[in-house]
């Protein structure tokens, strides 16, 4: 008897072991029963094991666990075609996530997550290609709709600024109407209706991650941007000679200004001290008449005989020779 026990002990500890199971924390299970998923019967769906240690019904039963955490799909850059019939390399990821666990293990053939996104990445492509089809470059690779006034607010003159402080006036150009926002928002609703509908899953989130052109047009699209750059530039450039010419015909103006006040004062000054000159020189020939005819004669002297090379010719019984004849009958 106690021989028999022993295979049996090990029997049903053998038994025991088989029918458990532990499901991994971020993990979800599911049980299979000779091929099939179990289903709650209430509800008729799968029914799902949560993190933990469970139990199911040894060899008849086969557990399979699948990632219930939230998956990137970043596959390599695909070549798309806008509605100008050029091509645009954008490279995408997408944050996915199982919702429907018995739909997305029948629908991937047993729950292979590079199924899963194989199927996922043809749906997506799939969508974005009819988006990008109905666009053209400008409208992808632009963002929400801007003002190109709004862009410029730092640009606009002001004319009670100092004049180091204006800059040229920049004019609104043609609204560019960015939809890149709007494409991905497009693209996400879609692809969570007919993700959720065929594989089970919930997609999160899908971003363009980067937009290139082919190098064969990269060349021709840079040429044409640096040419609306220059004209930008030259159109800039003229605004700011204008301007200058208004700022140096102004401080000309001013200068005009300040000058001519300051000759208007000069001159007053000038004849206020020739007023006083001349009252200075009345008071001294009103004090000694004599002596300042004297000092008025020495002068002209000075002055007329001051080059050896200049001649004079003047009766020398003249008034001019007054002092020096008198000088002379003094001797």
């Amino acid at each position: 008897m106690r021989k028999l026990m022993i295979p049996v002990i090990v029997i049903f500890i053998a038994t025991l072991l088989m029918s458990m199971f532990v499901v991994q924390e971020g993990e979800r299970g599911i049980v299979l029963r000779f091929g099939r998923i179990l289903k709650d019967a209430d509800t008729d769906v799968a029914r799902i094991y949560e993190p933990g240690l469970h139990f199911k019904v040894p060899v008849f039963d086969r557990v399979r666990t699948l990632d219930a955490r939230i998956q990137t799909m970043d596959d390599q850059a695909d070549r798309f075609v806008t509605s100008e019939k050029k091509d645009v390399i954008i490279d995408t990821y997408v944050k996915w996530r199982i919702e429907d666990f018995g739909q997305y293990y029948l629908a991937t053939g047993g729950g292979d997550a590079s199924t899963a996104q194989a199927l996922l990445k043809r749906k997506v492509v799939d969508s974005l290609r009819a988006e990008i089809g109905s666009r053209e470059i400008k409208q992808i690779v632009s963002g929400p709709e801007r003002s190109q006034k709004a862009d410029n607010a730092n640009l606009v003159s002001d004319e009670t600024a100092p004049a180091t402080e204006i800059v040229a006036e920049v004019a609104p150009r043609k609204t560019v109407e960015g939809q890149r926002d709007q494409v991905m928002a497009n693209v996400l609703a879609d692809i969570q209706i007919s993700a959720k509908k065929d594989l089970g899953v919930d997609v999160v989130d899908f971003r363009m991650k980067k937009i290139n052109l082919p190098d064969e047009i990269s060349e021709s699209i840079y040429r044409r941007m640096r040419a609306e750059r220059e004209s930008v530039a030259r159109k800039h450039r003229s605004q700011g000679r204008e301007k200058a010419e208004v700022i140096r015909a102004q401080s000309e103006l001013e200068v005009a200004k300040i000058l001519s006040e300051a000759d208007r004062e000069a001159r007053v000054v000038r004849g206020n001290a020739d007023a006083q000159t001349a009252e200075i020189y009345a008071q001294a020939f009103n004090k000694n008449p004599e002596f300042y005819n004297f000092l008025r004669s020495l002068k002209a002297y000075e002055n007329s005989f001051n080059s050896k090379n200049d001649i004079l010719v003047v009766d020398p019984n003249s008034d001019f020779f007054q002092y020096m004849n008198e000088s002379k009958a003094a001797n």
